[in-house]
């Protein structure tokens, strides 16, 4: 069992690894798409598969590799996870998260504060958001239950294909969210957006975690 300092840095850099490639594959997208939105967003989605992958495998063993309040609080309930825990580790990924932002933006030479105006909100928005956390909850217990070590290319996977069939391009995590919102690039989601987008969120990994433990016995073998 590693410390659970190893356990909450690794959720904090590994957080901020994600979101670094979320937005900062955003701004090169846009930089390089000419004004082609289809072509940035494949330029965005890429990275951030990508990036899923390489985290969850090297951080996994670490601490599990959430990087994702609602995956957090799912474990939890699951009681893979102390509930004494998650609050410790919802605040590593936060930080994580918001760190990541500004990571990117140094990059980039943009300024470190932003704040997004790109409006994601409506029905529709908050149903995709319910969608792809939903779906992510289950791809990770499914796996977790029958093939732990698909995991990462589980999840790189489902939110590459995500980011294309959600009207939202699949948040789906609380951290990513409010980070997200603290940049004013192609990434970005304006403020007033995100708190429905979190209740969607928590909402659907709430309803995938009750049908998880329908689906895959407590009984089969599982792994964070």
């Amino acid at each position: 069992m590693q410390s659970l300092g190893r356990r909450l840095f690794a959720e904090w850099l590994g957080t901020s690894f994600l979101l670094a490639a979320v937005v900062g594959s955003g701004i090169m997208a846009q930089k390089l798409a000419g004004g082609n939105v289809a072509i940035a967003l494949l330029g965005n989605t890429i990275p951030t598969g990508a990036i899923l992958v390489v985290l969850i495998s090297i951080f996994g063993p670490v601490s599990g590799a959430h990087f994702n309040p609602a995956v957090t609080l799912a474990l939890a309930a699951r009681g893979e996870l102390p509930w004494r825990l998650s609050p410790a580790y919802i605040v590593a990924q936060l930080a994580g998260a918001i760190a990541g932002v500004w990571i990117a933006h140094l990059m980039f030479e943009l300024p470190l504060w932003q704040v997004s105006v790109t409006q994601r909100t409506g029905g529709a928005q908050w149903l995709a958001e319910g969608v792809a956390t939903f779906g992510l909850v289950l791809t990770i217990f499914g796996c977790a239950a029958k093939a732990p070590s698909a995991i990462p290319y589980a999840v790189g996977l489902y939110i590459t294909s995500a980011y294309w069939f959600t009207a939202s391009t699949s948040f789906a995590n609380p951290a990513v969210t409010i980070a997200r919102s603290l940049s004013d690039t192609f990434a970005g989601i304006a403020p007033a957006g995100v708190v429905p987008f979190i209740i969607a969120q928590l909402l659907a990994a709430a309803a995938a975690t009750v049908l998880s433990g329908w689906l895959w016995r407590p009984s089969c073998s599982q792994s964070s």
